[in-house]
């Protein structure tokens, strides 16, 4: 039987294969499955990693993985997250050093250091720690992940360079200056010749240029164009949150403005009536960044309005999205069912989205046809198909969706449910045979349940196809070069202490951000999710049924062990992720 995998030529190395062999010889996977897994290999030419792809078709385990490898190396398998290591070794090696090769620490016995590796077979690696210690090295095999996880905990985390600010203010003044007289105001409007050429000379084609790589190099998700009566405002939104960015002269206004209109294929002529478009930058790096442009006609001018969405942006899992263990198994419980549906709630730039595209990336193999149905699509995704809607061209939601299921999908993403005749159709979808994922604007979880029967849904419908429901929220993370502790002025509810076994409030350590160049003096850098999350149960089910509020439903569902997004935002307070303010902020209740 393993012969067979030795002998086909798949054009993988023989480690590789030796891996297969081995997860086969183990009873970890079949024989099919390790071909079928190696066939995808060659045929993305060695972009697609075998053991990714296994854990991606939920065949094995990471741990499964570097158990056998540790086997067939005859090495120990060591996991790091229960690890305790000892204080004095982690002084026979220098931070810097760890980092560099990428290995860790873990105990010295006699004249031998035993170190974690994610490749015990890199002699280069065991010859530098050598040379380092001056000691007998013994590699043991973990997780690359874990073993930069123990260096971030024992040593601490590696300071990271700020954003390269991309204009500097004498650059920007230059530029200013450079910019021809052509384009001061007149009381004669400028000609749609003139403002073609205004938008392609130098200078306005640099200042447009500056101003998206520098929201970009800022990590900005929007860039606001903000015409007001004596200048051009221009916002960036970080984190959620909007600041202002540059101050440009009311001169230049409209052939910015028109710049942007010619890259993404408007109307430079066109005033009076909303357009929306789309451009793509090439970085020098090699992502390519993909911008939607949407313009509104103002008082002082048309505002635009770019949404900035990285295509090369890694993927996330659910696994890395922050959620907590419990609401975490709940969501994975929910996605093993083979039909239902999910729904995730919501405002607009609450990560809906991205919660949707992971655990799309969890359920979408080769042997499931899963189809997406969005507005627009955000992001490519491996082994789906996506389809966008188009209302102009009559492709709504409603019709896209009966479209996808005369395509025979196992599993539909309908962007957002906002009608009655596609609520209709995707519960019927649930209901003969399909998993479907979709989204819905409510403030909570329970509020989900009455919005479908708003728009016209029988409960014993609702009932039978809804397996779940998750609301989230984005909250600011404390900016880790800045962070302090301190002590507050307000005491944390006995609940939540309960959650985190916690018994008294003087064991609390509260943690801020008190401003620095990396945060922009925020006190904040990068989001993470809170989230409520509950099982459509028997209990659940009945009070559907009888049309219960949905106030009777979320108590019934805490009753169940649900955490709401105030208890979840809590908890992240209590573990130093975010703040106590941030929590009050987006959860209103500030």
């Amino acid at each position: 039987m393993l012969s067979t995998v030795k002998n086909v030529d798949y054009k993988v190395d023989d480690n590789t294969k030796a891996l297969a062999r081995a997860l086969v010889d183990s009873g970890f996977i079949s024989l099919e499955q390790a071909k079928n897994i190696l066939a995808q290999v060659k045929e993305s030419g060695g972009e697609s990693k075998f053991e990714q792809l296994l854990i991606d078709n939920n065949l094995v385990t990471e741990d499964q993985i570097l158990e056998t490898k540790a086997a067939l190396w005859n090495v120990p398998y060591i996991d790091l997250s229960n690890y305790e290591v000892d204080p004095e070794v982690l002084d026979l090696i220098p931070d810097k050093a760890a980092r560099q090769y990428k290995f860790f620490p873990l105990f010295r016995i006699d004249g031998t250091l035993l170190i974690a590796m994610s490749d015990p077979k890199d002699v280069k690696v065991i010859d530098k720690v050598t040379q380092l210690t001056q000691l007998e090295v013994s590699p043991a095999l973990s997780s690359g992940n874990a073993i930069t996880e123990a260096i971030n905990k024992y040593y601490g985390k590696a300071e990271e360079a700020p954003p390269e600010v991309a204009v500097s203010n004498e650059e920007l003044q230059d530029l200013l200056e450079s910019i021809e007289s052509e384009t001061e105001e007149s009381e004669e409007e400028t000609s749609i010749q003139d403002l073609e050429r205004l938008a392609e000379e130098a200078p306005v084609v640099k200042m447009a240029n500056m101003v998206l790589i520098q929201a970009i190099v800022e990590g900005a998700s929007d860039v606001h164009f903000n015409p007001e009566e004596n200048e051009l405002r221009v916002r960036f939104r970080v984190d959620g949150v909007l600041r202002d960015a540059f101050h440009l002269p009311k001169n230049l206004q409209e052939a910015i403005i028109s710049r942007i209109k010619i890259l993404s294929n408007l109307d430079i002529a066109e005033h009076r009536i909303p357009q929306d478009g789309q451009l793509r930058l090439k970085l020098k790096d090699g992502r390519a960044i993909d911008i939607r442009v949407s313009t509104l006609p103002s008082a002082f001018g048309e505002n635009m309005v770019l949404r900035i969405l990285d295509k090369n942006a890694a993927l996330l899992n659910l696994e890395n999205l922050g959620y907590e263990e419990d609401s975490y198994k709940k969501i994975i419980d929910i996605l093993s069912n083979s039909y239902g549906i999910m729904l995730v709630t919501g405002p607009t730039g609450s990560g809906k989205t991205t919660t949707l595209y992971a655990a799309l990336n969890r359920l979408s193999t080769v042997e499931k046809n899963v189809i997406t149905l969005e507005d627009p699509i955000e992001y490519r995704l491996p082994l789906v198909r996506q389809s966008q809607v188009n209302p102009k061209a009559g492709m709504t939601f409603a019709k896209g969706l009966r479209a996808i299921l005369r395509q025979d999908p196992d599993i539909v993403m309908v962007g957002e449910i906002r009608d009655s005749e596609t609520g209709n159709i995707a519960i019927q979808a649930a209901l003969t045979g399909h998993f479907v994922l979709s989204t819905l604007h409510t403030n909570d979880a329970s509020g989900a349940i009455t919005r479908l029967e708003e728009m016209g849904i029988e409960p014993f419908l609702i009932s039978t196809a809804v397996l779940g429901v998750m609301a989230q929220r984005l909250v600011r993370k404390i900016c880790p070069f800045c962070k302090e502790e301190y002590t507050p002025e307000f005491e944390v509810p006995q609940r939540i202490l309960d959650m985190v076994g916690i018994e008294d409030q003087s064991e609390l350590k509260f943690y801020r951000g008190r401003g620095c160049s990396k945060c922009r003096d925020t006190g904040y850098k990068g989001r993470i999710s809170i989230i409520e999350v509950f099982p459509v149960t028997e209990r659940i089910r009945e009070l559907i049924l009888k049309s219960a509020s949905s106030d009777e439903i979320k108590r019934t569902a805490i009753e169940e062990g649900m955490h709401t997004l105030l208890e979840d935002g809590w908890i992240k307070v209590l573990k130093g992720i975010t703040t106590y303010e941030e929590i009050m902020r987006v959860t209103n209740l500030g």
